[in-house]
């Protein structure tokens, strides 16, 4: 029992990481039915923006204080991770908003392997476990015999905020409903006096702050980082979008819990162990998709006549 809530518990913080990542996808989908596989990279470069910022701006004298050096890395990471993904907007996505699909497509994996191998080149050994300071609660919480990271706490419940947060200012704020109008029908939105590219530009900055908050919270958990994290993080951010209904917030949340649970449950009870854990994860996407090929809270797509 005691292993299967420490599981549990394992699974609730990275289905934590995976949902903020995850809400970048299915908003990009949601406004432009663009697949951004490159926004795991956006969550790669957040930490690596984070760790910079401890090793290279604040001195060490302040590095001890969490209430210091927490929250300039948090600034650190989210301003690296909006800057790469206006520039990705920008440069690599809307000159390509009208040309078949495909192209953005290819582009976002060109995007993804060439920020890859930028972090390899500025910074030093990232290709190899990078070292990550827990700056904050670095103690467990015990619950009986389960045993949690204050850090794993930290992320799960400023995960949740941001997911609820997420959802009010989109339901509730006037560019909430901007962005809602412009997912429906761009060119009317339009005429009703929406900006597009302002809204589109927005969706980029707002995954990319959830990207760049999840990276420093999520090294900081882990207490190392690599450029490959961003892809495989990225990976299950993509499988839990589609699983829960990719453009719905509340489902990319939810599949993303899902797909953590799956991940250390599996990994610890399933045949094979560790090894065959992303195989489970894939077998409960295609059986979802199989019996509801929109996912589980996306709404089927209306075709007109």
């Amino acid at each position: 029992m005691t292993t299967l809530l420490q599981q549990i518990a394992n699974g609730l913080v990275l289905g934590a990481t995976i949902g903020l990542i995850a809400l970048g996808y299915t908003m990009v989908y949601g406004i432009i039915q663009l697949i951004n596989f490159a926004h795991g990279e956006v969550f790669m470069v957040g930490a690596f923006g984070g760790l910079a910022v401890y090793r290279w701006v604040l001195p060490e004298s302040v590095r001890g204080d969490w209430y210091i050096s927490l929250p300039a890395m948090l600034v650190g990471g989210v301003v690296v991770a909006v800057v790469i993904a206006v520039l990705m907007e920008r440069f690599a996505y809307r000159p390509l908003r009208n040309a078949p699909r495909l192209a953005p497509l290819i582009t976002a994996l060109g995007v993804s392997v060439a920020l890859q191998e930028a972090m390899r080149i500025w910074f030093p050994d990232a290709s190899a476990n990078q070292p990550f300071p827990r700056v904050v609660l670095d103690h467990q919480i015990v619950i009986g015999s389960l045993k949690i990271p204050a850090s794993g706490l930290l992320l799960l419940v400023v995960a949740i905020a941001l997911a609820l947060g997420l959802q009010a200012y989109v339901s509730k704020s006037r560019m909430g409903r901007a962005m809602r109008a412009t997912s429906m029908d761009r060119d009317t939105a339009r005429l009703m006096g929406v900006n597009p590219d302002r809204v589109i530009v927005l969706t980029f900055v707002i995954g990319a702050v959830l990207a760049g908050v999840a990276g420093v919270l999520y090294g900081n958990y882990l207490q190392a980082v690599d450029v490959r994290i961003g892809f495989q993080t990225g990976i299950f951010a993509f499988t839990a979008a589609v699983l829960g209904g990719i453009g719905s917030l509340k489902g990319a949340v939810i599949g993303a819990f899902i797909i953590g649970m799956i991940k250390t449950l599996a990994g610890q009870y399933m045949p094979g162990g560790t090894r065959y854990d992303y195989v489970w994860i894939f077998v409960a996407l295609i059986l979802v998709l199989v019996f509801r090929p929109q996912g589980l809270f996306g709404e089927p797509e209306k075709v007109r006549a």
